[in-house]
């Protein structure tokens, strides 16, 4: 199991008029934590290497579960683990945190594909 914190701080535009950070925020947030995951793995990638390569990594399910709000410049602790890794998909689970308490919870599914969409097998340099 792959797993990284990331630190985030909730900026003014991720939040409503009463400085709670918008649901749509997490899945963004989540995606930071995909990210530097890749970059904080022990053979470094970028999504951008990964596109050059012709292979984009595609969200096919995503679920969260809120707990208790963000709000405007809370900084937050997102731990972000691989789960699963099949031939085509990659499984991440989320925990998002305030000073240890939890607010948010969420899972996604993305799939491997070439440039025209095709299934690609998930390269062995995201295996490693």
């Amino acid at each position: 199991m792959t797993a990284s914190i990331t630190n985030l701080r909730v900026r003014y535009n991720e939040c409503d008029p009463m400085g709670i950070a918008h649901h749509t925020a997490y899945p963004v947030w989540f995606e930071i934590g995909r990210t530097e995951l890749l970059r904080q793995s022990p053979s470094p990638i970028t999504y951008r290497d990964l596109e050059a390569k012709g292979l984009a990594l595609a969200v096919v399910t995503l679920e969260v579960r809120y707990k208790r709000p963000a709000k405007y410049d809370d900084v937050l602790e997102l731990r972000t683990t691989i789960t699963e890794m099949g031939h085509v998909k990659i499984k991440h689970e989320y925990e998002l945190l305030r000073d240890g308490a939890l607010l948010a919870t969420g899972r996604t599914t993305l799939a491997c594909l070439d440039r025209q969409g095709r299934p690609q097998a998930v390269p062995a340099i995201l295996r490693s």
